[in-house]
């Protein structure tokens, strides 16, 4: 083959691998973008991210953006609730207590170790129309509307996915999600009931 052919041949792929490239990109930024609105019209950020003292008073710490309930956080025993009122938050909007138990709000960013970096399109997807952690692991509780985010087409579903992934990690262990005493034999505090 002529060298020259092999040159234009050679740079007709380059050229159109890096316009596929581009476009991949611009779609990912159109997704990435879609994400953004369904996390705002859905809350994400206000059970997600922890509040911070600000010069107005509390607000969200954005630098923890989505990374739920703060570990170093650790709340004494919930109040008790009965009759009408059954079930409380914390002051951070990032814990909750009702019949189901004591639920914290899940670290979403792509931290590898204490987020959902780890996760697949697919497994996100499962978890949002199961209910289920990863798609097949513990329920999620409440109060996560995952319902109504599971009931989100595929396409929304991918987009709020994208989003999570495009925010900048934050290492941030959550505790784990604290059954009721009535299942456990032991009150909310660890001691045992009765």
């Amino acid at each position: 083959m002529n060298p020259n052919l092999n040159a234009l041949v050679a740079a007709a792929f380059v050229c159109g691998l890096a316009h596929s490239t581009a476009q991949a990109g611009e779609a990912n930024t159109g997704l990435v973008k879609r994400g953004a609105q369904l996390a705002a019209y859905g809350g994400c950020i206000d059970c997600h991210t922890p509040f911070k003292l600000g010069p107005n008073g509390p607000e969200k710490d954005m630098a923890r953006g989505l990374s739920g309930h703060p570990a170093e956080l650790v709340l004494p025993p919930p109040p008790k609730v009965d009759g009408a009122w059954n079930w409380s938050g914390s002051a951070s909007n990032t814990a909750f207590f009702g019949p189901w138990g004591t639920s914290y709000a899940s670290n979403l960013t792509p931290d590898r170790e204490t987020g959902i970096g780890t996760w697949s399109e697919k497994e996100f997807i499962r978890a949002m129309r199961t209910g289920t952690h990863l798609g097949a692991g513990r329920p999620i509780m409440p109060p996560m509307p995952w319902r109504s985010v599971g009931s989100l087409p595929d396409k929304e579903l991918r987009a709020l996915f994208a989003y999570l992934k495009a925010q900048a990690p934050v290492k941030n262990k959550v505790p784990d999600y604290l059954p009721p005493a009535s299942t456990t034999g032991q009150s909310v505090d660890g001691k045992t009931a009765g």
